[in-house]
């Protein structure tokens, strides 16, 4: 090959893309950590020396494997401006997987009287199967990707990711951001002009860097002068005490897999994330096709199923997946090295455990406001990315996500000691039931209403049909706390407020429902016939 036709795999423009990709990895790390030690008083120190290593494993393979993609890209089509695909955790299912599956398998755990370590580790084996089951589940979608995409409307795949998007991965780091206002929020100004409104920053500085060094900066200075009280959220802790941790590699003794059954009825939740985690990957392809990069989708996708599936057998709890915006890193004139140092940064970080480190020392408001940007992008992606037409289907699927919100937040009142009664009580259960299974709920919702959008009635009796098949396991609306599933010839005691909405009545309503839009796509055709010649 000439030299002038040579692919440089690294270029200038690595240093920026490098940047905005691995510290949008180390929030995701950083949040979930976070999230599991103040809400659900998860142990640190198991989280550092179990969760982290494994998790970084799978960007490491994701990031390497992208990496050599590309770099084959640049061979077989001779050219020299070929840019990776970004990899890194998925920042949807890190919120799913806190609040829906290890967080509640812990309380749950204590709750039965387990103790502290115990139940930690029950709950990080349980988090470890419902990984492993994203990462089959994806390698099995790798060969019918394309045909996946086809058979479920945009709208419905993209609604349920708007709404995780505003109301989990945006409101939640927003609140938390808000601890330390004079820190988050200009971190959060600068994230908005720099990465939302792309005002260019002095000297090429990457928007994210600039608002954690901003913040970093000001909480040094604050705090060594006293203007702000320090952050010691973890006095006991000994960031030194987890470097070279050696608490994940107990997965090769396999006992997680005894957790299997423990774990079948948070697949609901996380089959549903690793879906739109493939959905996103092929529209990932696509964009870097658009941007003249033409990468096969069924390797993309087999990529990202086999890191999923890596940092679940090695003790990760977070989906790897493809980035939205491999333009705009190829616009900062990114190539190949950036996802080779990112691979290497969070594998150094996240198996030496120097991501202990970090953790102390960065303010988690200079970081959250990333997560905020990633979520308005989100957001913005899905409306941008379906037809005008089809917005109220994605408004619908919102609503799911927003009980589940409120659930999040009420649960926190329960364990503090609240007692609801009387309305409050019947209220509340509305919202549980709406807020169970949200993510399949809210596709089955907007696939319901873009069908009737587009005038396609027995398709949309289908989308009921669905719905009331999955009410009647559990599926969704599940009638329990705990949101378990369940045989409805075995489905035990019902709470007291699901009188007059039990699973069976939730059913018969989608079944009427089915009747309603067959009967009316029957009349509507009749009606066809009659007024034509």
């Amino acid at each position: 090959m000439p030299a002038s036709t040579s692919y440089r795999w690294a270029t200038s423009g690595d240093t920026n893309a490098f940047f905005g990709l691995s510290l949008d990895n180390l929030a995701d790390l950083t949040l979930a950590v976070s999230l599991l030690v103040t809400v659900f008083n998860y142990p640190l120190d198991f989280a550092l020396s179990h969760f982290v290593p494994g998790t970084a494993l799978g960007v490491i393979i994701g990031d390497l494997l992208f990496t050599w993609l590309a770099i084959r890209l640049a061979k077989q089509t001779q050219r020299t401006d070929i840019t990776a695909m970004p990899l890194g955790l998925d920042t949807p299912s890190t919120f799913g997987m806190v609040f829906f599956v290890i967080g509640p398998a812990y309380l749950e755990a204590t709750g039965n009287g387990l103790p502290q370590t115990d139940a930690a580790r029950q709950a990080w084996h349980i988090g470890m199967c419902c990984i492993v089951a994203s990462g089959i589940f994806k390698l099995f979608c790798a060969p019918v990707a394309s045909k996946i995409r086809k058979l479920i409307p945009r709208a419905a795949l993209l609604g349920s990711l708007a709404a995780i998007a505003l109301a989990l991965i945006s409101f939640l780091p927003f609140i938390e951001l808000l601890s330390q206002p004079v820190i988050g929020l200009v971190s959060l100004g600068i994230v908005l002009a720099s990465l939302t409104a792309k005002v260019p920053l002095p000297w090429r500085l990457p928007g994210a860097l600039a608002a954690l060094l901003a913040g970093g900066l000001i909480a040094a200075i604050s705090q060594s002068f006293g203007w702000l009280p320090s952050s010691e959220p973890h006095a006991s802790f000994d960031p030194f005490s987890a470097l070279w941790p050696t608490g994940w590699l107990d997965v090769f003794q396999f006992e997680w897999i005894t957790a299997w059954p423990l774990s079948f009825k948070y697949l609901p939740i996380v089959i549903p994330f690793a879906l739109g985690t493939v959905i996103g990957g092929i529209d990932c392809t696509e964009s870097a096709a658009a941007a003249g990069d033409e990468y096969d989708t069924r390797g993309v996708i087999a990529i990202e199923g086999l890191a999923t599936l890596v940092a679940g057998m090695c003790g990760g709890v977070i989906q790897s997946t493809p980035y939205i915006g491999h333009p705009a890193y190829k616009a900062m004139g990114g190539r190949a090295g950036y996802t080779l140092a990112t691979a290497i940064f969070i594998g150094i970080a996240g198996l030496t455990g120097s991501f202990a480190l970090l953790y102390e020392l960065i303010p988690a408001p200079a970081i959250l406001p990333i997560l905020i940007f990633i979520g308005l992008e989100i957001s913005a992606q899905s409306f941008e990315a379906t037809p005008k037409r089809h917005y109220p289907a994605v408004a619908v699927a919102c609503i799911p996500a927003l009980a589940a919100l409120v659930i999040i937040q009420t649960d926190k009142l329960v364990a503090a000691g609240a007692s609801p009664e009387g309305q409050l009580a019947t209220e509340l259960y509305s919202l549980r039931i709406l807020a169970s299974g949200f993510i399949i709920t809210s596709l089955l919702w907007a696939g319901m209403t873009a069908a009737l959008i587009d005038q396609k009635i027995i398709q949309a009796a289908a989308w009921c049909t669905s719905a009331a098949i999955l009410t009647l396991f559990g599926v969704i609306h599940s009638p329990f706390a705990d949101g378990r599933m369940f045989f409805p010839w075995a489905i035990g005691d019902l709470p007291t407020e699901s009188n007059g909405r039990s699973p069976l009545e939730l059913m018969t309503a989608y079944l009427l429902l089915t009747i309603t839009f067959i009967g009316w796509s029957f009349w509507l055709r009749r009606q066809q016939n009659h007024s034509s010649p």
